[in-house]
């Protein structure tokens, strides 16, 4: 029998007396305050713990609002009762500007897969040969899809939730974390750890955030582990609290990095007995076979499970074993991820309909007689682009094998059987949200509305436009600009211009303080120098370097704007492809028009380029890749250009060194092929000290 959750308990049993905590008399004695205080916090832990994690709720709702609501009271009247570690801390905090980055104490690497039982048998072959047959068990864990991250914690308190990000650095989502009710933030253990799992979003929590969202206008999300991420990404940890995230958890940490025990299994049960959710549905297994078996088990029952699986993960139990069979430089050797097979279906193609994407991609979608894949309802399919349509051979009416694999979106493997009065299907030549210009460039599989005010694509436009060196408007994330963008304040980059401080405030959660912040970070957008203008725009391969050699080599907007292909590659590194995006966005008549209201709005539109003095570097081209130990990518990038160097981003014989650092991957094969001399930070340093 499933467990009762508090509100089925009510149900069930009928109306219950509910004492009102908010109504009991304040106890006026400091020291029986604070006893209460505890009392109450300590009985909120057991109830989050018995509802969250192990699904065994002992009181309703009601009541647990109730005990909520007089901690809520006490620590209001008494903050000074408040702790870090409070159940009342987990829901709020202010809107954030950003997630800063913070570097993990040891690499999140992603698995190797084995994507059948004979890959499988190979990858426990390879480990047999490793271990010279000493003798290994396996620990086997369900592979649920969602987001990796780690959370550090000191003196027993939470302290920090860092995501997976590049492996090596990853941000700092603590607050939205915070309010993840199946993660403690408390844990009886006095020495720093770090404890490493996966966010994730189960089916139930996902469909109703989907039918919210259809009931708002929003687009709904593709799958449990994209809205599971983009909640956790939330600028807004109030918005993150009310979408029933989950974590996981399955390693434990000391603060350097190293296993607390010297089995995989000890430390999965110490996280399970201090309050951590700890997946119950693992086996320790003695050989291959029994983790062959533990696979097909899941396999057969993963349609029941109140979460998305894809697959199950298998690692060596014994840490010693683990440090012996180490790593490759993507994956480790003691564990793999054995993935499930996608599941078809044949059914027939209805019609084809295109939807516009926020970067003005059109995607055309097949709309299918609707079939049960996998316990899933499938009735649409992604075509992805012409190309793959043509390459299918499909037209509307035939029957088609549709593949679902795990929680992703469903997509046609094959035409099956020509329809009798199949039809075929032609991109749109306009827009069929804006009714824009559709180009499709030489050598790209997607057709594109160029029409950057395109509602389809506005509200990614508006953030690029917003972005962190681009035109760097602090405050303006993703949930005010779908305010914006959803009240129709904002129908174009440049209506951010006309807003007012009073427009803001009448937005949720805008107070006077932080729409006079946004106001005033818009206005000082307006003085940035004319490259960044140029990387706002969008322009399909015109980032930063590129806008900046635009701007320094035609000196004014409206000279690029003028330019034929051939002038525009006359810039360096403005290639036949680079020219063409340039040339057709600024002669599409929607982005005129915005030019024009950028240069009203007071946009810097004219460039001086400052004369470059040689360095110790002048003449050199550098490429980077891997991790740096002692700076970022960027910041060594503006060292070299400092020193009077280049960097681009592809090695070729004509780059003069490659800047490696750790993990570096396939620039350093292919620097090596070419002869480039490799380099590392150090040499960088004795090369540009030269000339002092």
């Amino acid at each position: 029998m499933m467990p009762m959750r508090w509100n089925e308990c009510e149900i069930i049993l009928g109306p219950l007396e509910v004492y009102d905590y908010s109504e009991a008399p304040v106890k006026t004695s400091a020291h029986h305050l604070s006893e209460e205080a505890e009392s109450l916090r300590a009985e909120l832990r057991r109830h989050e713990h018995l509802y969250y994690v192990l699904d065994q709720p002992e009181i309703t709702d009601a009541e647990y609002d109730a005990l909520m609501r007089r901690l809520q009271a006490l620590e209001t009247a008494h903050p000074d009762l408040r702790t870090p570690d409070s159940p009342t801390v987990r829901v709020g905090g202010q809107p954030r500007e950003g997630f800063r980055k913070i570097p993990h104490s040891v690499n999140m690497l992603s698995l190797d897969n084995a994507l059948n039982e004979d890959e499988l048998r190979a990858f426990d072959a390879r480990v047999q040969d490793l271990l010279e047959g000493a003798p290994y068990r396996y620990v086997a864990e369900l592979k649920m899809d969602g987001l990796s991250m780690a959370a550090r914690y000191k003196d027993g308190m939470f302290d920090l939730a860092i995501t997976r990000g590049d492996g090596s650095v990853g941000e700092d989502v603590t607050e939205n974390a915070r309010t993840i009710r199946s993660m403690p933030l408390r844990v009886e253990r006095s020495e720093p750890i770090e404890v490493r799992g996966e966010v994730v979003m189960n089916r139930a929590s996902f469909d109703r955030l989907n039918l919210e969202r259809e009931d708002q206008g929003l687009t709904r999300f593709a799958n449990p582990r994209n809205a599971a991420a983009g909640s956790l990404r939330l600028l807004e940890p109030s918005v993150t609290a009310s979408r029933r995230l989950d974590y996981y958890t399955y390693f434990l940490f000391d603060e350097n990095g190293r296993h607390v025990f010297p089995t995989h299994w000890e430390s999965l049960e110490w996280l399970t007995s201090h309050g951590f959710k700890v997946n119950p549905k693992r086996r320790i297994c003695a050989d291959v076979d029994e983790a062959i078996a533990f696979c097909r088990e899941f396999e057969a029952e993963r349609e029941m499970l109140p979460y998305e699986i894809d697959g199950v993960v298998l690692k060596i139990d014994s840490i010693a074993q683990q440090t012996q069979l180490g790593f490759t430089a993507k994956a480790p050797r003691w564990a793999i991820a054995f993935k499930y097979a996608a599941r078809q279906v044949d059914t027939e193609v209805l019609d084809i309909e295109v939807s516009v994407g926020r970067t003005g991609a059109l995607t055309p979608t097949a709309v299918l007689a609707p079939k049960l894949v996998g316990g899933v309802t499938v009735s649409r399919a992604t075509l992805h682009n012409e190309d793959e349509i043509a390459r299918l051979g499909l037209e509307i009416g035939d029957t088609v094998i549709v593949e679902r694999s795990g929680d992703v979106i469903p997509k046609v493997v094959r035409v099956k059987l020509q329809g009798s009065h199949r039809k075929p299907f032609h991109m749109p030549k306009q827009c069929p949200v804006c009714e824009g210009r559709i180009v499709r460039e030489e050598g790209e599989a997607a057709s594109r509305c160029i029409n950057p005010n395109c509602p389809a694509r506005l509200k990614e436009s508006i953030g690029h436009f917003a972005s962190r060196g681009v035109m760097n408007i602090d405050g303006l994330g993703d949930v005010l600009i779908d305010q914006l963008v959803d009240s129709g304040l904002v129908k174009n980059v440049a209506d951010l211009y006309d807003i007012t401080a009073a427009d803001l405030e009448k937005l949720e959660r805008m107070g006077p303080k932080s729409a006079a912040n946004v106001i005033h970070n818009i206005n000082r957008s307006r003085f940035l120098p004319m490259p960044r203008v140029i990387s706002a725009l969008g322009i399909r391969f015109v980032g930063e370097r590129t806008a900046e050699l635009l701007a320094g080599h035609f000196g004014t907007m409206d000279k690029i704007a003028a330019a034929t292909r051939e002038e525009l590659q006359g810039a360096e590194e403005v290639g036949p492809r680079v020219a063409e995006s340039i040339y057709v966005y600024f002669r599409e008549p929607h982005n005129q028009a915005l030019i024009e209201r950028l240069r009203r709005a007071g946009l810097s539109f004219e460039y001086t380029v400052r004369e470059k003095k040689d360095g110790p570097l002048t003449g050199l081209t550098f490429v980077i890749t891997g991790t740096l130990a002692g700076m970022t990518r960027d910041e060594a990038k503006k060292v070299i250009e400092i020193a009077g160097g280049k960097v681009t981003s592809a090695v070729t014989r004509k780059t003069s060194f490659l800047l490696a650092g750790e993990e570096a991957g396939s620039k350093l094969d292919k620097a090596r092929s070419l002869n480039v001399s490799v380099i590392g930070e150090a040499e960088l340093a004795e090369m540009i000290a030269r000339d002092k």
